[in-house]
This record gives C-alpha cells, sequence and structure tokens, in this order.
C-alpha cells in the first residue's frame, strides 16, 4: 500500500491524498481546489497528477471547497466511483459546489470583458452539469458508523468540529489477512467553538494525516469576540461613518458572525448600522444549518431557550441579486457588509474591497485564516498596494484581524485531538494542510509528545505504507 500527497503538501488548499492499494484499488481523500496560489493557481487545478478514471472511491471529509471543490472536474475527466460523505457534507458540497462553478463563470466572464492586450480568455474549471454528476455518486454515511465499502475496506467518521458535517475519516484496509488502520483527520475544530461541538476522540491508527494549519499558533485573542465585532463596527460606521467589508467563508464562518452579532443584540450593545450579508449561498447554508440542531454545542442550546432565531437581529438583510449588491457599492451611508469569499480572491466580497478600499474612512476585517499569496493574505500581511481584477489599489482602508474566529484549531487544539493516541503505535504521522515553515515547528512539538515519525510530504510525493 502507498500513499501520494496531491495538495494540500507544504500548503493550506488543494486537499488531495491518494492511497493505492496492492491490488492497484485507488481510494482518494478529498479532492479540494487550489485557492489564493497566485499565478499558478490555475496550473495546479488544472492537474491532478494523477488518472481520473483510475480512482475507485473518494472519502470527503467536509465541505468545504479547498477539500470539495475539484470534485466536479474529477468527474468530468473520467471519475465513476462514490463519494462517501456525511449527509450535512452532501447538503453544504451541493450548494457550495454549484456556487464554485457560478462564480467560476461570473469572474471569468468579468475579467475576459476586461482584457488587456495579449492576455488569454479564461474559462470555468467545470460546469454546473459537472456538478450534478458529482452529488449523483454521493453516498451517506453517518457519524460512527462502520461501514464496509467493499470487503478488506471499512470506513468510519467521526465529528471533527470543524463545520457542519464536518468528519475526521478512519479507514480499516485489510491486505493478504493483515490489517492497517489510517486516519485522516480533515480540518479540526476548535475546543469551545462558538457553535459547534468539539472534535471526537478516535480509535488507534496506525498512520495519521494531519491537518497544521496553525500548529505553531494560539487563538488567545484578548477580548472575546463579541467585544473585538463592537469595537471595529462602532470605530468605523457610528464614529468614522464608513463601511465595515468582512470577507468570510458562507459556511461556518459567516454564521458565527451573525452569532456574534446576534449575541451583541441580545445584551443590548448593538451597533445601530445596516448589515448585509451579500452571499446568496450564505442565506442557503445558514438554512441547511438551522435543519441539523444536533450538531449545537450546549452554549447554542441554552440561547435557543431564549431565541428562536439566534443567526437573526435587527437591521441584518439578505442581498441576493447581484443588482442589489452593486448597489452596496454606490450608497456611501456606514453599514456592514459581510461576503464570500473569506481569503477575498473570488466572488461578490472582492468587488466590494477593490470599491472601498481606497477610502479610509472604512474598515476591511478579516476573520479566519488566508493564504499567504491570496488578496486577504497580501492585506493582513500588509501591503499597501495590492492588485484586484489586473488593476492596483492603493490601501488606505484600516485592516483588521480577529484570529480567534478560525474554524481551525490552534496547535493545543490539535495536540487534544491527538491525545487519545499512544505515539508509540503511531508508525507514520504525515503533515498536511499547512505552510511548510509551521509545519516544521509543528513537527518538533509533536515529537515532543512522543510522535517519533513524523514527515512534512512535498507535492506529489508518495509514500510506501508497509
Amino acid at each position: 500500500m502507498r500513499i501520494t500527497f496531491h495538495g494540500a503538501a507544504r500548503t493550506v488548499t488543494g486537499s488531495k491524498h491518494l492511497i493505492t492499494l496492492k491490488n492497484e484499488t485507488q481510494i482518494l481523500l478529498d479532492c479540494g481546489l487550489f485557492q489564493g496560489m497566485g499565478e499558478v493557481t490555475d496550473k495546479l487545478n488544472g492537474y491532478f497528477g494523477f488518472d481520473p478514471g483510475k480512482i475507485k472511491y473518494l472519502v470527503l471529509s467536509h465541505a468545504h471547497i479547498d477539500h470539495c471543490g475539484l470534485l466536479p472536474r474529477l468527474v468530468g475527466e473520467g471519475f465513476e466511483g462514490k463519494i462517501f460523505c456525511t449527509s450535512a457534507t452532501m447538503d453544504l458540497a451541493r450548494i457550495l459546489m454549484m456556487d464554485s462553478a457560478k462564480i467560476q463563470m461570473q469572474d471569468a466572464e468579468f475579467n475576459n470583458r476586461h482584457l488587456k492586450p495579449g492576455q488569454k480568455k479564461e474559462a470555468p474549471l467545470y460546469t454546473e452539469d459537472d456538478v450534478v454528476k458529482a452529488v449523483g455518486n454521493m453516498k451517506i454515511v453517518e457519524y460512527n458508523q462502520d461501514f464496509e465499502i467493499e470487503p478488506g475496506i471499512r470506513l468510519k467518521f467521526t465529528d471533527a468540529g470543524h463545520i457542519l458535517g464536518s468528519a475526521a475519516v478512519h479507514l480499516n484496509i485489510t491486505e493478504d489477512g493483515k490489517p492497517t488502520r489510517i486516519t485522516f483527520s480533515g480540518d479540526v475544530g476548535r475546543y469551545g467553538d462558538l457553535l459547534l461541538k468539539s472534535p471526537q476522540q478516535f480509535d488507534q491508527a496506525e498512520y495519521i494525516l494531519m491537518e497544521s494549519t496553525y500548529g505553531d499558533s494560539l487563538h488567545k485573542d484578548l477580548e472575546p469576540i463579541e467585544n473585538m465585532l463592537y469595537e471595529v463596527i462602532n470605530n468605523t460606521c457610528n464614529i468614522k461613518k464608513g463601511k465595515v467589508i468582512i470577507p468570510a467563508f458562507s459556511v461556518g464562518r459567516t454564521q458565527e458572525l451573525l452569532y456574534a452579532l446576534n449575541g451583541l443584540e441580545l445584551k443590548g450593545r448593538l451597533p445601530d448600522v445596516r448589515y448585509f450579508v451579500d452571499s446568496p449561498l450564505s442565506s442557503k447554508a445558514t438554512e441547511i444549518l438551522k435543519n441539523h440542531p444536533e450538531v449545537y454545542n450546549n452554549g447554542v442550546k441554552e440561547t435557543l431557550k431564549v431565541d428562536h432565531d439566534i443567526f437573526g437581529f435587527k437591521g441584518l438583510r439578505f442581498i441576493e441579486t447581484v443588482e442589489e449588491s452593486k448597489a452596496l457599492n454606490q450608497d456611501p451611508r456606514p453599514c456592514v457588509i459581510i461576503s464570500a469569499s473569506g481569503m477575498a480572491e473570488a466572488g461578490r466580497v472582492k468587488h466590494h474591497i477593490r470599491n472601498n478600499i481606497g477610502n479610509e474612512k472604512n474598515t476591511i476585517l478579516m476573520v479566519g485564516y488566508c493564504e499567504p499569496s491570496s488578496l486577504g493574505g497580501r492585506l493582513i500581511a500588509g501591503q499597501k498596494v495590492v492588485n484586484i481584477f489586473h488593476d492596483d489599489y492603493e490601501v488606505k482602508a484600516e485592516v483588521r484581524s480577529i484570529k480567534s474566529m478560525s474554524a481551525h484549531g490552534d496547535y493545543e487544539d490539535l495536540l487534544k485531538f491527538l491525545s487519545g493516541q499512544d505515539p508509540a503505535k503511531v508508525k507514520q504521522l504525515f503533515l498536511v494542510h499547512g505552510e511548510y515553515e509551521v509545519q516544521q515547528n509543528f513537527a518538533t512539538r509533536l515529537k515532543e509528545h512522543g510522535f517519533r515519525h513524523v514527515a512534512i510530504p512535498e507535492y506529489h510525493q508518495e509514500f510506501d505504507l508497509g
């Protein structure tokens, strides 16, 4: 048996890990879109590094686009097998992938209208028809179900606490009478998340693929999230009379923001301004989350006893049409705009940033991880001039960040996730989904906790699992 890392290798995007058995059966863990990688992004998304037609099964950890976003292209290039995921992941992946197809088509159309001499026309990676085919291949496996994919291959999902439906993947593969236990963490959430239950413990594994996004960080903000939101909104909208632009992923982050803002209203502290969620996908994702109350933690369940709509508050409006979205940029009045994507690399938020970045009254508030070369990453890094839609813009707006809102666990959370494992029984721990320097630091920390064999795979690197 061998494993090859075709994405999320020394970077935080494009999750794809290919297991090949002795009989050449191939199992792909995730098939994510590369995002925010600068000029090489399109090239990375256009080359899998393997033959999609030879993949027999795909196991999907969760619905974020950097984990599911290339599934339609995989299907379009010949994959015909089953896609195993939780029911909530299927619900979310359907709307996320369809939205991704639409955004690609819209962005390609916009960029093609603004081509400069010598620039080539853009084309979307996949169509809505490819999305429909991918969803048609999905097979639901619920948490803690011991599911037989085929004789000799068993699958179990445990709750990873990252987003609705997110799972750690546990495979028990028997070859020549010998069982091998492989765990893929997917993305690990926070212990003490605003909305969701904490990640579950899991059975002993021999090989572990471990995410490491915040492997050298602690999410220790000095103030609660509600206080930080209040300070930014009040200062920008009430004092400076400007706008707050918040790039936020439609699934997870947007709902956390709405829950925190609703908490301010319940306490009588919500600034009296207009609030817009400018993402049709966010509206759909919020409804899906409402339909899965079983994932809420005890704190949310207590709030539900006094407020039946934990994602709604005075002044909130969901924007649907492109015309309504454009109108927000023509309206000079103070407001808060929450819009996708979280890395500010695509979608409507990119247009909002372009229209508001040159005004010092405004604030761009980042509330999650951004790949360093993405627009969000460049803003967080303090660049004074950024390129948006092929034009340079001077950054005059204030750029702020709330790091503690990440849905990814910090290194204490990651170590707690692994705390049920006997390090001596782990033959190899592979670090994925992290920047290389962060992974090196986390590897040192892991070795201090007894994990002797820690590898940091390179892009397309293959390992023999014996």
